[in-house]
């Protein structure tokens, strides 16, 4: 809720300096309105390295001239007036609470910039950042464009006037240095970065165009002699747009404390609605181009509209997510000894299969399970659950019988296979997953040749990286590239165990997806010889295929799929004494 995000003004001016007090680098955001804002504000992904947890933010917001200028259909020439610009910025200010930064462009003249900083300072942004162009600026990414720097003596003393006029010690005011924009050369950049300085700037930008980042690596590493010598060590920033390939590690070992990505968000965003629109425009409706928008509630959610509607979730039993167990099939590999029974109905340690899960559900607060029968529908008994019959269970597959219970599926819900044991920890995790779509997947079989005569769904993750550069894993990269039982277990990363959960917005994109394939798809259809035989992992394949990201949950331990004689060994076994 972006009520969450309610700061001071003088709380939130401080926190840049602070931030470059404690961290080796700032990591700073792009954003151009309070949609972005939020975004940049809020965009975080967790993994864990050697056991211990790691995070990742932005640590700060960059309000740029060029986004700013180009969401409101303006080149970035200083055509937007400052009000304009404050109206911008005080959109995302409103919205977020880290700090923020500001693309102070020239400045104006050196009135216009003590006015520009004490409306600044008083908004609580934290530093403002000027260019030292002659106004009107262009910008600096476009190449031909002919760039006039304005004369250094002028320039430190605009600075020296918004020192004067700024009344919090909180607030800074950072040179940008053009020479490189310019075609002139670092010692240009290294003169005119001394002169600031001395002039009370609170830290420099050196910005390029070029792919080569070797001109600002050599500034850097001529810079720290510089202010050694001068003793005024003062932040370094850089903008990497162009030389992106290297490392936020790599810039801070060069000396730099602050890195922004300056037009990011705006770049991407352009780029998704013109796909958008044209996909529209091609297909004459808006079907296909569900897969690379946000759904509507995803918006809602970002901007706030969901959260007290979360919060009564959380209060009351809407906690409670349904469970549902499509356990309709016959399994003639274990036929001598079911003797007629429905697979669930077998007896582990002195429970039934269904009841061993019933009970791993419960402890977790999960009452609502939903078990779809078929074979045998009238054996089917267990306290606490609602059975619900698949009378045509011969000619599909757990598919179709897990779609009897859609009406299940609006607010979202788990899918549980019924032949599966697993712990009770294993519940918990996905439940704590955020995904819209997550399914569970086992990291072993990279480790050990798959079991005969026993199918498997085999998973492929999208992200596979090289164990030199694998140091930390992150929950943002677990994401599913293919699945099902005919692909290569050689080129397999995992086995999905048969447990998956889906948020609403999740169910909602599974059950589009599953009507649109029964409606208009005949014949062969994902590894599915027809549309009776296709099965769940079928689903999330043609899912993946139309754009719909599924996530997947790691795990190496914790569950056992009854499918042969051993398996039930291992499972009275180890039931038996826990």
């Amino acid at each position: 809720m972006t009520l969450l995000n309610n700061i001071l003004p003088e709380v939130r001016r401080g926190k840049l300096k602070v931030l470059l007090r404690e961290r080796e680098i700032v990591r700073v955001l792009e954003a151009h309105n309070g949609l972005s804002g939020i975004i940049a504000n809020n965009a975080c992904i967790e993994g864990q390295s050697n056991q211990v947890p790691v995070q990742r933010e932005f640590d700060a917001i960059w309000e740029s001239s060029l986004t700013d200028s180009a969401s409101k259909g303006h080149p970035d020439i200083e055509v937007i007036s400052f009000d304009s610009r404050l109206q911008s910025i005080n959109e995302i200010l409103a919205v977020t609470h880290k700090p923020m930064i500001v693309d102070g462009d020239t400045g104006g003249d050196a009135n216009n910039f003590e006015y520009m900083v004490t409306k600044l300072e008083r908004a609580g942004v934290s530093a403002v950042i000027i260019e030292d162009k002659v106004f009107p600026k262009r910008n600096s990414l476009e190449p031909g464009v002919q760039q006039m720097l304005q004369e250094p003596e002028i320039f430190s003393q605009k600075i020296k006037r918004g020192k004067s006029a700024q009344i919090s010690t909180d607030f800074m005011i950072i040179a940008r240095l053009e020479s490189l924009i310019a075609g002139k050369s670092v010692d240009d950049a290294l003169f005119r970065a001394q002169i600031y300085l001395e002039a009370g700037a609170d830290g420099v930008m050196i910005h390029s165009k070029e792919k080569d980042p070797d001109q600002i690596m050599e500034f850097a590493k001529h810079y720290q002699k510089m202010t050694q010598k001068i003793n005024c060590k003062k932040p370094m920033v850089c903008v990497p747009t162009t030389y992106n390939t290297l490392t936020e590690d790599q810039l801070s070992a060069a000396g730099f404390s602050i890195v922004i990505y300056a037009n990011h968000l705006l770049r991407s965003a352009n780029k998704a609605m013109e796909e958008a629109a044209r996909t529209i425009l091609l297909n004459q409706r808006s079907f296909e181009v569900d897969p690379i928008c946000s759904p509507v509630r995803e918006i809602f959610q970002t901007v706030g509209f969901l959260e007290v509607k979360e919060k009564d979730k959380l209060d009351g039993n809407n906690k409670n997510i349904p469970i549902i167990i499509p356990a309709a099939g016959e399994d003639p590999s274990l036929s001598s000894i079911l003797k007629g029974k429905p697979k669930s109905m077998f007896e582990i340690a002195g429970k039934t299969l269904l009841d061993w899960q019933i009970s791993a559900l419960n402890s977790n607060n999960l009452t609502n399970i939903t078990v779809i029968t078929g074979y045998k529908s009238r054996t089917m008994k267990a306290d606490g659950v609602t059975f619900q019959e698949n009378k045509d269970y011969k000619r599909g597959s757990e598919l179709h019988s897990l779609m009897e219970a859609r009406k299940k599926m609006t607010n979202g819900f788990i899918m549980l296979y019924s032949d599966i044991l697993f712990e009770e920890n294993i519940m918990s995790k996905i439940l704590a997953c955020q995904e819209d779509i997550v399914l569970i997947v086992d990291n072993t079989m990279q480790y050990h040749a798959p079991e005969a005569n026993k199918i498997q769904d085999f998973v492929i993750s999208k992200n596979k990286h090289l164990p030199t550069r694998r140091k930390i894993s992150f929950a943002y990269e677990n994401i599913i590239s293919k699945i099902g039982s005919k692909l290569n277990p050689e080129t397999a990363t995992h086995e999905f165990i048969g447990l998956a959960k889906f948020t609403k917005t999740g169910a909602e994109q599974l059950l589009q997806t599953y009507e649109d394939c029964v409606k208009n798809y005949h014949g062969k259809l994902q590894e599915a010889e027809n549309i009776n035989q296709f099965k769940f992992t079928d689903l999330i394949q043609e899912m993946i295929d139309r754009g719909y990201v599924a996530n997947f949950l790691e795990i190496h331990k914790g569950w056992l799929e009854i499918h042969s004689t051993e398996d039930i060994e291992l499972a009275n076994h180890f039931l038996s004494n826990s």
